[in-house]
């Protein structure tokens, strides 16, 4: 059973208990009013009967009892007897003086007989509530001492009007009762498609995206639960979209890696089995011989490179267990003794200068993101004697910058977002040339993000490159590096 059914069955069900109750309750409440009040008249009418009856006797009871009961009904029935009330007289030995034939009539004469029989001793008054065909009748009796013999006085009144408006306003309320759920029963059914419509639309909406057309979302606006769940839900959508994207990417970005790696061996390779092959069955002059083992030794080396390149790109997977405190003015010392025969060699000017200052990290690891920079830097010159790399590192109040500026080729835009992909090379030929095979700045990107800090590329052909690296506050990257370890400690806990 649907949702919006379960809450149109519960909320009649329940209605329905609540207004029989409570209909009931007050049916009853207000029959209970009425009935007391008529027997409230009907006590005091029998007992002024008793007072007058009980005067009228003692005045002519000289002339008999019978005759006394007689003339004294005579003259007390038209005062008594009214408004459905009428009276009887009898004996202890259920001798009737007056009334029997109404008592009769009614029905009620063996009732009016045990009324009277139930009174002895301290009891002499009583009443009793009987119905009689299809009516109901209020009897009362009392007990006269007048005379030698007890004279038991009794009523019989009418109460049947009471009962048969009680069954009139009961068949009212019934039809009522009826009325409001048919309509009550129209509202709370078109109320549930209304509030269960949001749900229903979400459902189908799911149902979309589970077909695979990613591009459906609520537009449920509402400040509800409901709404509130809608919200939740494209967020859902939105990172389940956004991680298929990535992964999508991921994969890609490892199609496009396996093939470049496969390219940049099948080079080098064909180039070393080639001249191996030439130096086996061709003579060579002794020029010939020592071009081919150049060629062989080069290729070699290139394929040395890239193999280390890639252990060192695979080897930042480690973490970050080793780390200490780094002091970046320490660095100077080292890349300005490195680098000062290359720049020579290479007629570039180049200066290196670092600001006292600490990074959390590893030091082996800094170096080779530091000259990984500069080679490209160098890799990027093509003005002879107007040649220019700086390194420049700056303490911050908020962590340490480091930037390298060149006043090279430049990247273009569109390639700019690219270039830390593993084997990218803006000019595959001119990389291929230098020795190059596209792997430095995607290891860059790699020892940035393991040192928390935020690697930016901003270029211009044929202007140059600035490429600013911003490491975060010490204090600040141990303090999220343990979060991390206690998050993947308790993740473990959980697991097992």
């Amino acid at each position: 059973m649907k949702f919006a059914d379960k809450l149109f069955f519960i909320t009649v069900v329940f209605l329905t208990l609540i207004f029989t109750v409570f209909g009931a309750w007050m049916l009853s409440s207000n029959f209970s009013r009425l009935l007391d009040r008529e027997l409230e008249r009907g006590n005091s009418e029998s007992r002024m009967f008793h007072f007058l009856f009980e005067m009228g006797f003692h005045s002519v009871e000289e002339f008999g009892a019978e005759y006394a009961v007689n003339r004294t009904m005579e003259s007390i029935a038209g005062s008594v007897e009214r408004n459905g009330n009428h009276c009887f007289v009898l004996q202890s030995d259920d001798e009737w003086y007056y009334g029997r034939e109404y008592v009769v009539m009614t029905g009620l004469e063996k009732e009016a007989e045990e009324l009277v029989a139930s009174l002895d001793g301290d009891d002499t008054y009583g009443y009793c509530v009987r119905r009689a065909g299809s009516g109901y009748y209020m009897l009362t009796a009392a007990v006269s001492e007048i005379g030698e013999t007890p004279v038991y006085l009794g009523t019989c009144r009418d109460l049947t009007a009471i009962y048969e408006d009680r069954g009139g306003l009961l068949i009212q309320y019934r039809i009522a009762l009826v009325c409001l759920l048919a309509v009550g029963g129209i509202g709370i059914y078109l109320l549930s498609r209304y509030i269960t419509g949001p749900i229903i639309r979400l459902d189908r909406m799911a149902e979309k995206i589970a077909e695979g057309r990613y591009e459906f979302r609520s537009h449920n606006k509402s400040g509800d639960e409901v709404g509130s769940l809608a919200r939740s839900f494209n967020r859902m959508a939105d990172r389940l979209v956004d991680q298929m994207e990535a992964k999508a990417l991921e994969a890609k970005q490892k199609e496009d890696f396996t093939a470049a790696f496969a390219h940049e061996l099948k080079t080098p390779l064909t180039s070393i089995i080639g001249y191996a092959d030439m130096l086996n069955s061709v003579d060579l002059t002794e020029a010939e011989r020592r071009e081919a083992y150049f060629y062989i030794y080069s290729q070699g080396k290139r394929l040395e490179s890239l193999s280390h390149k890639l252990l060192e790109l695979f080897s930042m997977e480690r973490g970050v267990e080793d780390f200490r405190q780094v002091n970046m003015k320490s660095l100077e010392e080292n890349i300005r003794t490195t680098m000062r025969p290359v720049f020579k060699n290479r007629g570039i000017r180049g200066k290196i200068n670092m600001d006292r200052g600490m990074v959390w990290g590893d030091e082996e690891l800094l170096l080779s993101l530091f000259y990984n920079l500069l080679d490209n830097a160098m890799k990027a010159m093509d003005k002879e004697g107007e040649s220019f790399i700086l390194l420049r590192g700056t303490a911050l109040k908020e962590g340490y910058e480091v930037k390298v500026v060149d006043n090279g080729r430049g990247i273009p835009k569109e390639e700019i977002g690219r270039i830390t992909e593993a084997f990218y090379m803006v000019d595959k030929s001119r990389s291929r040339k230098e020795g190059g095979a596209g792997i430095g700045m995607a290891l860059c990107q790699k020892i940035a993000q393991l040192h928390g800090a935020e690697l930016k590329i901003d270029s211009n052909l044929g202007e140059g490159t600035v490429i600013q690296i911003r490491f975060p506050d010490m204090s600040t990257f141990v303090a999220k590096m343990l979060q991390s370890e206690t998050e993947g400690s308790a993740d473990q806990g959980t697991e097992a």
